[in-house]
Protein backbone atom coordinates (compact mmCIF):
# COMPACT_ATOMS: atom_id res chain seq x y z
CA UNK A 1 0.00 0.00 0.00
CA UNK A 2 2.93 2.23 0.78
CA UNK A 3 4.45 1.51 -2.25
CA UNK A 4 1.44 2.27 -4.20
CA UNK A 5 1.20 5.87 -2.62
CA UNK A 6 4.83 6.49 -3.17
CA UNK A 7 4.70 5.69 -6.73
CA UNK A 8 1.39 7.52 -7.41
CA UNK A 9 2.45 10.73 -5.57
CA UNK A 10 5.58 11.00 -8.42
CA UNK A 11 2.81 10.50 -11.08
CA UNK A 12 0.46 13.03 -10.20
CA UNK A 13 2.86 15.59 -9.44
CA UNK A 14 4.32 15.16 -13.33
CA UNK A 15 0.86 15.07 -14.83
CA UNK A 16 0.19 18.33 -12.93
CA UNK A 17 3.67 20.05 -14.35
CA UNK A 18 2.86 18.57 -17.71
CA UNK A 19 -0.67 20.42 -17.57
CA UNK A 20 1.13 23.05 -16.39
CA UNK A 21 3.51 23.61 -18.92
CA UNK A 22 0.77 23.31 -22.07
CA UNK A 23 -1.14 25.96 -20.01
CA UNK A 24 1.95 27.92 -20.03
CA UNK A 25 2.74 27.71 -23.77
CA UNK A 26 -0.93 27.72 -25.14
CA UNK A 27 -3.38 28.99 -22.50
CA UNK A 28 -6.56 28.28 -21.45
CA UNK A 29 -8.31 27.90 -24.46
CA UNK A 30 -7.29 24.12 -25.00
CA UNK A 31 -9.13 22.98 -21.99
CA UNK A 32 -12.10 25.80 -22.63
CA UNK A 33 -12.80 23.64 -26.14
CA UNK A 34 -12.43 20.29 -24.76
CA UNK A 35 -14.81 21.25 -21.74
CA UNK A 36 -17.23 22.74 -24.16
CA UNK A 37 -17.37 19.78 -26.35
CA UNK A 38 -17.73 17.46 -24.00
CA UNK A 39 -20.97 19.28 -21.97
CA UNK A 40 -22.40 20.01 -24.94
CA UNK A 41 -22.06 16.87 -26.54
CA UNK A 42 -23.79 15.33 -23.64
CA UNK A 43 -26.32 17.58 -23.27
CA UNK A 44 -27.55 17.05 -27.25
CA UNK A 45 -27.07 14.59 -29.57
CA UNK A 46 -26.74 16.73 -32.37
CA UNK A 47 -23.98 19.12 -31.26
CA UNK A 48 -20.91 16.75 -32.44
CA UNK A 49 -22.25 15.79 -36.24
CA UNK A 50 -20.73 17.12 -39.28
CA UNK A 51 -23.93 19.48 -40.27
CA UNK A 52 -23.94 21.27 -37.39
CA UNK A 53 -20.14 21.59 -36.52
CA UNK A 54 -20.10 23.23 -40.28
CA UNK A 55 -22.94 25.33 -39.07
CA UNK A 56 -20.85 26.32 -36.12
CA UNK A 57 -18.22 27.42 -38.78
CA UNK A 58 -20.49 29.11 -40.66
CA UNK A 59 -22.00 31.43 -37.64
CA UNK A 60 -18.67 32.14 -36.52
CA UNK A 61 -17.43 33.28 -39.50
CA UNK A 62 -19.09 36.95 -38.51
CA UNK A 63 -17.54 37.34 -35.26
CA UNK A 64 -13.67 35.93 -36.61
CA UNK A 65 -13.50 38.75 -39.18
CA UNK A 66 -14.01 41.13 -36.63
CA UNK A 67 -11.45 39.27 -33.89
CA UNK A 68 -8.90 39.87 -36.48
CA UNK A 69 -9.18 43.21 -36.44
CA UNK A 70 -9.68 43.27 -32.84
CA UNK A 71 -6.36 41.70 -32.76
CA UNK A 72 -4.44 44.40 -34.11
CA UNK A 73 -5.68 46.89 -31.17
CA UNK A 74 -5.37 44.84 -28.34
CA UNK A 75 -1.68 43.80 -29.48
CA UNK A 76 -0.93 48.03 -29.54
CA UNK A 77 -1.97 47.96 -25.99
CA UNK A 78 -5.82 49.18 -27.03
CA UNK A 79 -9.05 47.76 -27.98
CA UNK A 80 -11.72 48.91 -30.50
CA UNK A 81 -14.94 49.67 -28.85
CA UNK A 82 -16.81 50.62 -32.16
CA UNK A 83 -16.39 47.54 -33.93
CA UNK A 84 -20.34 47.25 -33.49
CA UNK A 85 -21.21 50.47 -34.91
CA UNK A 86 -18.95 49.89 -37.95
CA UNK A 87 -20.76 46.81 -38.27
CA UNK A 88 -24.07 48.47 -38.29
CA UNK A 89 -23.33 51.65 -40.34
CA UNK A 90 -21.46 49.52 -43.16
CA UNK A 91 -24.64 47.66 -43.35
CA UNK A 92 -26.85 50.55 -43.73
CA UNK A 93 -24.78 52.79 -46.22
CA UNK A 94 -23.60 49.77 -47.98
CA UNK A 95 -27.35 48.24 -48.91
CA UNK A 96 -28.41 51.53 -49.35
CA UNK A 97 -25.85 52.43 -52.55
CA UNK A 98 -26.58 48.58 -53.19
CA UNK A 99 -30.40 49.15 -53.79
CA UNK A 100 -30.00 52.66 -55.39
CA UNK A 101 -28.07 51.63 -58.21
CA UNK A 102 -30.20 48.64 -58.75
CA UNK A 103 -32.80 51.08 -59.40
CA UNK A 104 -30.80 53.18 -61.25
CA UNK A 105 -29.55 50.31 -64.10
CA UNK A 106 -31.21 47.32 -62.73
CA UNK A 107 -29.85 45.10 -65.47
CA UNK A 108 -26.31 45.67 -64.02
CA UNK A 109 -26.81 43.65 -60.95
CA UNK A 110 -22.78 42.82 -60.27
CA UNK A 111 -21.93 46.68 -60.67
CA UNK A 112 -24.48 47.20 -57.89
CA UNK A 113 -23.00 44.53 -55.83
CA UNK A 114 -19.67 46.28 -56.54
CA UNK A 115 -20.68 49.87 -55.57
CA UNK A 116 -22.19 48.97 -52.59
CA UNK A 117 -19.66 47.08 -50.96
CA UNK A 118 -17.23 49.42 -51.63
CA UNK A 119 -19.86 51.72 -50.34
CA UNK A 120 -20.02 49.90 -47.29
CA UNK A 121 -17.05 49.12 -46.30
CA UNK A 122 -15.35 52.80 -47.14
CA UNK A 123 -18.45 54.24 -44.73
CA UNK A 124 -17.03 51.77 -41.87
CA UNK A 125 -13.35 52.34 -42.41
CA UNK A 126 -13.82 55.83 -42.18
CA UNK A 127 -15.21 55.43 -38.07
CA UNK A 128 -11.57 53.76 -37.96
CA UNK A 129 -9.97 56.99 -39.96
CA UNK A 130 -11.55 59.03 -37.10
CA UNK A 131 -10.25 56.33 -34.19
CA UNK A 132 -7.03 55.91 -35.82
CA UNK A 133 -6.80 59.86 -35.96
CA UNK A 134 -7.47 60.54 -32.55
CA UNK A 135 -5.65 58.13 -30.95
CA UNK A 136 -2.26 58.54 -32.88
CA UNK A 137 -2.45 61.95 -33.46
CA UNK A 138 -4.39 63.14 -30.41
CA UNK A 139 -3.35 60.79 -28.07
CA UNK A 140 -6.79 60.14 -26.99
CA UNK A 141 -7.30 56.90 -24.89
CA UNK A 142 -8.95 54.02 -27.26
CA UNK A 143 -11.66 53.65 -24.71
CA UNK A 144 -12.75 57.09 -24.76
CA UNK A 145 -12.14 57.68 -28.96
CA UNK A 146 -13.85 53.92 -29.57
CA UNK A 147 -16.66 54.87 -27.25
CA UNK A 148 -17.67 58.22 -28.35
CA UNK A 149 -17.72 56.63 -31.98
CA UNK A 150 -20.07 54.03 -31.01
CA UNK A 151 -22.58 56.81 -30.20
CA UNK A 152 -21.95 58.91 -33.35
CA UNK A 153 -21.79 55.89 -35.68
CA UNK A 154 -24.73 54.24 -34.68
CA UNK A 155 -26.15 57.55 -34.28
CA UNK A 156 -25.62 57.82 -38.40
CA UNK A 157 -26.98 54.65 -38.88
CA UNK A 158 -29.93 55.06 -37.46
CA UNK A 159 -30.88 58.98 -39.16
CA UNK A 160 -29.92 57.41 -42.39
CA UNK A 161 -32.41 54.64 -41.79
CA UNK A 162 -34.64 56.15 -39.65
CA UNK A 163 -35.04 52.87 -37.69
CA UNK A 164 -36.50 50.85 -40.91
CA UNK A 165 -34.03 48.13 -42.49
CA UNK A 166 -33.31 48.61 -46.05
CA UNK A 167 -34.72 46.55 -48.66
CA UNK A 168 -33.72 46.55 -52.23
CA UNK A 169 -30.80 44.78 -52.73
CA UNK A 170 -30.13 42.35 -55.88
CA UNK A 171 -30.83 38.67 -55.10
CA UNK A 172 -27.80 37.44 -56.55
CA UNK A 173 -26.05 39.57 -53.17
CA UNK A 174 -27.64 37.09 -50.65
CA UNK A 175 -27.52 34.12 -52.48
CA UNK A 176 -24.11 33.96 -53.14
CA UNK A 177 -22.74 36.09 -50.58
CA UNK A 178 -25.28 35.00 -47.66
CA UNK A 179 -26.42 31.82 -48.44
CA UNK A 180 -23.95 30.21 -51.72
CA UNK A 181 -21.35 27.78 -50.82
CA UNK A 182 -18.68 25.74 -52.75
CA UNK A 183 -17.87 22.60 -52.72
CA UNK A 184 -20.11 22.26 -49.53
CA UNK A 185 -18.34 25.30 -48.02
CA UNK A 186 -19.92 28.67 -47.41
CA UNK A 187 -18.86 31.19 -49.24
CA UNK A 188 -18.15 33.36 -46.62
CA UNK A 189 -16.23 31.09 -44.88
CA UNK A 190 -13.70 31.74 -48.13
CA UNK A 191 -13.66 35.36 -46.90
CA UNK A 192 -12.84 34.57 -43.81
CA UNK A 193 -10.02 32.11 -44.64
CA UNK A 194 -8.49 34.87 -47.22
CA UNK A 195 -8.70 38.07 -44.68
CA UNK A 196 -6.67 35.53 -42.13
CA UNK A 197 -4.01 34.32 -44.65
CA UNK A 198 -3.99 38.54 -45.93
CA UNK A 199 -3.44 39.45 -41.97
CA UNK A 200 -0.96 36.30 -41.12
CA UNK A 201 1.27 37.21 -44.13
CA UNK A 202 1.15 41.12 -43.37
CA UNK A 203 2.08 40.40 -39.23
CA UNK A 204 4.59 37.54 -39.87
CA UNK A 205 6.06 37.97 -43.04
CA UNK A 206 6.48 41.88 -43.03
CA UNK A 207 8.60 44.81 -41.07
CA UNK A 208 5.31 46.69 -40.51
CA UNK A 209 3.33 43.52 -38.92
CA UNK A 210 6.20 43.14 -36.64
CA UNK A 211 5.57 47.00 -35.46
CA UNK A 212 2.67 45.85 -33.96
CA UNK A 213 3.87 44.21 -31.21
CA UNK A 214 6.45 46.28 -31.01
CA UNK A 215 4.09 48.93 -29.92
CA UNK A 216 2.30 47.09 -27.55
CA UNK A 217 5.55 46.07 -25.71
CA UNK A 218 6.92 49.21 -25.32
CA UNK A 219 5.89 51.86 -27.12
CA UNK A 220 8.75 54.01 -26.16
CA UNK A 221 11.36 51.83 -26.79
CA UNK A 222 9.91 50.71 -30.36
CA UNK A 223 9.84 54.32 -31.39
CA UNK A 224 13.97 54.50 -29.71
CA UNK A 225 14.41 51.97 -32.46
CA UNK A 226 13.18 54.00 -35.21
CA UNK A 227 9.34 52.59 -35.51
CA UNK A 228 7.19 54.53 -36.61
CA UNK A 229 4.54 54.25 -34.02
CA UNK A 230 1.73 56.77 -34.92
CA UNK A 231 1.49 55.72 -38.15
CA UNK A 232 1.40 52.16 -36.64
CA UNK A 233 -1.13 53.02 -34.31
CA UNK A 234 -3.30 55.15 -37.15
CA UNK A 235 -2.96 52.00 -39.80
CA UNK A 236 -4.12 49.73 -36.39
CA UNK A 237 -8.10 51.12 -36.13
CA UNK A 238 -8.02 51.44 -40.17
CA UNK A 239 -7.79 48.27 -40.21
CA UNK A 240 -9.77 47.14 -37.19
CA UNK A 241 -12.66 49.38 -39.03
CA UNK A 242 -12.02 47.75 -42.25
CA UNK A 243 -12.28 44.02 -40.62
CA UNK A 244 -15.60 45.01 -39.32
CA UNK A 245 -16.77 46.45 -42.00
CA UNK A 246 -16.15 43.66 -44.34
CA UNK A 247 -17.97 41.46 -41.88
CA UNK A 248 -21.06 44.02 -42.10
CA UNK A 249 -21.41 43.44 -45.40
CA UNK A 250 -21.64 39.45 -44.98
CA UNK A 251 -24.12 40.15 -42.29
CA UNK A 252 -25.88 41.96 -44.84
CA UNK A 253 -26.12 39.53 -47.32
CA UNK A 254 -27.16 36.94 -44.85
CA UNK A 255 -29.66 39.05 -43.37
CA UNK A 256 -30.74 40.42 -47.11
CA UNK A 257 -31.02 43.55 -45.44
CA UNK A 258 -29.62 46.80 -44.57
CA UNK A 259 -30.03 46.88 -40.34
CA UNK A 260 -29.02 49.90 -37.97
CA UNK A 261 -29.37 47.79 -34.88
CA UNK A 262 -27.02 44.58 -35.23
CA UNK A 263 -23.59 44.50 -34.08
CA UNK A 264 -24.41 45.57 -30.71
CA UNK A 265 -22.72 42.17 -28.94
CA UNK A 266 -19.24 42.38 -31.54
CA UNK A 267 -17.10 44.37 -29.20
CA UNK A 268 -17.79 42.13 -25.76
CA UNK A 269 -17.65 38.74 -28.19
CA UNK A 270 -14.54 39.95 -30.22
CA UNK A 271 -12.39 40.85 -27.34
CA UNK A 272 -13.47 37.80 -25.52
CA UNK A 273 -12.61 35.69 -28.59
CA UNK A 274 -9.16 37.45 -28.41
CA UNK A 275 -8.42 37.31 -24.64
CA UNK A 276 -9.90 33.75 -23.97
CA UNK A 277 -6.79 32.80 -27.25
CA UNK A 278 -4.33 34.09 -24.97
CA UNK A 279 -4.44 38.07 -26.76
CA UNK A 280 -2.85 40.13 -23.89
CA UNK A 281 -4.59 42.97 -22.91
CA UNK A 282 -1.35 44.65 -21.91
CA UNK A 283 -0.51 44.95 -25.19
CA UNK A 284 2.50 42.60 -27.55
CA UNK A 285 1.52 39.28 -26.81
CA UNK A 286 -1.00 37.36 -29.29
CA UNK A 287 -1.21 35.08 -32.41
CA UNK A 288 -3.71 35.39 -34.98
CA UNK A 289 -4.29 31.39 -35.28
CA UNK A 290 -5.12 31.02 -31.59
CA UNK A 291 -7.41 34.00 -32.49
CA UNK A 292 -9.46 32.24 -35.23
CA UNK A 293 -9.87 29.09 -32.84
CA UNK A 294 -11.08 31.94 -30.20
CA UNK A 295 -14.04 33.05 -32.48
CA UNK A 296 -14.69 29.42 -33.43
CA UNK A 297 -14.93 28.44 -29.77
CA UNK A 298 -17.45 31.68 -29.18
CA UNK A 299 -19.88 30.40 -31.85
CA UNK A 300 -19.10 26.92 -30.27
CA UNK A 301 -20.68 27.71 -26.73
CA UNK A 302 -23.53 29.88 -28.92
CA UNK A 303 -24.36 27.19 -31.06
CA UNK A 304 -24.60 25.02 -27.60
CA UNK A 305 -26.42 26.58 -25.21
CA UNK A 306 -28.79 27.11 -28.46
CA UNK A 307 -29.29 23.13 -29.03
CA UNK A 308 -29.35 22.95 -25.37
CA UNK A 309 -32.39 25.76 -25.14
CA UNK A 310 -30.94 28.15 -22.64
CA UNK A 311 -32.35 31.64 -23.06
CA UNK A 312 -30.49 34.53 -24.41
CA UNK A 313 -30.19 36.59 -21.42
CA UNK A 314 -27.86 33.85 -19.82
CA UNK A 315 -25.94 33.45 -23.02
CA UNK A 316 -24.99 36.84 -22.14
CA UNK A 317 -24.15 35.95 -18.82
CA UNK A 318 -21.83 33.01 -20.18
CA UNK A 319 -19.82 34.83 -22.19
CA UNK A 320 -19.55 37.46 -19.62
CA UNK A 321 -18.41 34.89 -17.42
CA UNK A 322 -16.02 33.17 -19.62
CA UNK A 323 -14.18 36.65 -20.86
CA UNK A 324 -13.74 36.96 -17.03
CA UNK A 325 -12.20 33.44 -16.45
CA UNK A 326 -10.14 34.07 -19.41
CA UNK A 327 -8.81 37.57 -17.95
CA UNK A 328 -7.82 35.73 -14.90
CA UNK A 329 -6.30 32.41 -16.11
CA UNK A 330 -4.07 35.09 -18.59
CA UNK A 331 -2.76 36.71 -15.15
CA UNK A 332 -2.52 33.49 -13.61
CA UNK A 333 -0.28 32.51 -16.78
CA UNK A 334 1.90 35.37 -16.65
CA UNK A 335 2.74 34.62 -12.81
CA UNK A 336 3.72 31.25 -14.57
CA UNK A 337 6.06 32.72 -16.83
CA UNK A 338 7.13 35.09 -14.66
CA UNK A 339 8.34 32.65 -11.79
CA UNK A 340 9.36 30.03 -14.19
CA UNK A 341 12.33 32.85 -15.51
CA UNK A 342 13.28 33.71 -11.97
Amino acid sequence: MTADKTTTAPAAAASGDFVKRIFVRVGILPFLLLIALIVFTLMSDNFLTARNLMNVLRQSVYLMIVSLGQMLALLTGGFDLSVGTVVALSSVVGAMAMAATAVAMPDMVWLAITVGCLAGIAAGSMIGVVNGAGVAFFGVSPFMMSLGMTSVGFGVALFLTGGVPVYGMPVAFGDIFGFGSMFGVPVPVYVAALLAIGLYIFLYWTPQGRYFYAVGGNVKAASLSGVNTTGTLFITYVLCSFFAAVSGMLLTARLDTGEANIGASMPLESIAACVIAGVSLRGGVGRLENVVLGALFIGLVQNGMNLARIESYLQTVVLGALLILAVIADQIRLRYVASLKD
